[in-house]
């Protein structure tokens, strides 16, 4: 394959080109977050309710599914006990001063599942899951445009008994403000721009469900705009390819610095990032990097862009 993007490392990019190479060149670890689990785990149960019978799709039964998900998750990822466990701080030995997301002060399982259990009565409020049948749910999607192959994971894709097809995005986090929907929008105009080229039919609904404050946000796309927005993506594509060529990766102040585990290594923070490895314009194109979509990675996202913890913000 070559070039790939993400609508997760388009966005790392468009809000920092700093944060974009911590992430795909210098690969930094970050610690687990309270709150990207939480948005995995409800995103987890959401697919997972339609599973059952249509009569039988109840919050009761969505909850009875939240300790076997949460299971799975650890087991995947076993840094996420430190988030439950009392004590435990993202090493394992103690948690860390000042957090806000402290395992034992915030009860541990039981507030996570009763936080998520919240959640998902909220989105019981939203949508009738007895009368909905999705066409696919977490649906792979790739396209090639424009010389770059874009692909991610569409949370639920519903088609209508005419060929409409509307695409649903879970959002764990408040409705955005206006300075926040544009970002929204366009993760949600990038899968439809890859649904169109896959499959030749423009989508008919982008729908965000915002399951902190019970907000629907709508939009109908139009070709003109998936147009703008391939343009804008081969853009983006454009000045990755330079910041690779000549190695500069210049941070990008913003409000969602605050929830930054990089700081220290940021210049605009006084911090020195790492010395560029001798492969690094190799390792910023790297398709299994720039083109990653799987679901670790996606909870990496939710971390990245806690909008839920800003006054106005959403996911």
């Amino acid at each position: 394959m070559g070039a790939a993007l993400s609508p997760s490392r388009a966005a790392d990019f468009m809000q920092c080109p700093l944060l974009y190479r911590f992430r795909v060149v210098d690969r930094l670890p970050e610690p687990p977050s309270l709150a990207a689990a939480r948005g995995t785990l409800v995103h987890a149960v959401l697919e997972r309710v339609f599973d059952l019978p249509a009569e039988r799709r109840s919050p009761e039964a969505a909850h009875a599914l939240l300790p076997e998900e949460w299971e799975q998750m650890m087991a995947r990822e076993p840094a996420l006990h430190a988030l439950v466990t009392p004590g435990a701080g993202p090493d394992g030995r103690g948690s860390d001063e000042g957090s806000s997301e402290g395992s034992a002060d915030s009860g541990g399982a039981e507030a996570l599942f009763a936080e998520a259990e919240a959640l998902i009565d909220r989105w019981f409020t939203l949508e009738d899951p007895t009368c909905l049948e999705p066409a696919e749910r977490e649906l792979y999607v790739e396209a090639e445009v424009s010389g770059v192959t874009l692909r991610g994971y569409v949370d639920r894709l519903d088609v209508a008994r005419d060929g409409r097809l509307r695409i649903v995005d879970y959002k764990t986090g408040r409705s955005p403000s206006e300075l926040f929907e544009g970002k929204a929008l366009f993760q949600m105009r990038f899968y439809a721009l890859v649904l169109w080229r896959a499959r030749g039919v423009v989508p008919s609904m982008l729908q965000l469900v915002y399951l902190r404050d019970g907000q629907i946000l709508r939009y109908e796309p139009t070709e003109h705009e998936l147009r703008a927005t391939e343009r804008k993506v081969q853009a983006l594509w454009v000045a990755i390819e330079r910041a690779a060529h000549h190695g500069d990766w210049r941070p990008r102040t913003s409000r969602l610095c605050d929830w930054c585990h990089h700081q220290a290594r940021c210049p605009a923070f006084g911090g020195t990032p790492p010395p560029l490895p001798d492969d690094a314009r190799a390792r910023a194109l790297d398709p299994r990097r720039s083109g990653v979509t799987s679901s670790e990675e996606s909870a990496q996202v939710r971390q990245a862009q806690p909008l839920e913890a800003v006054p106005a913000g959403g996911r």
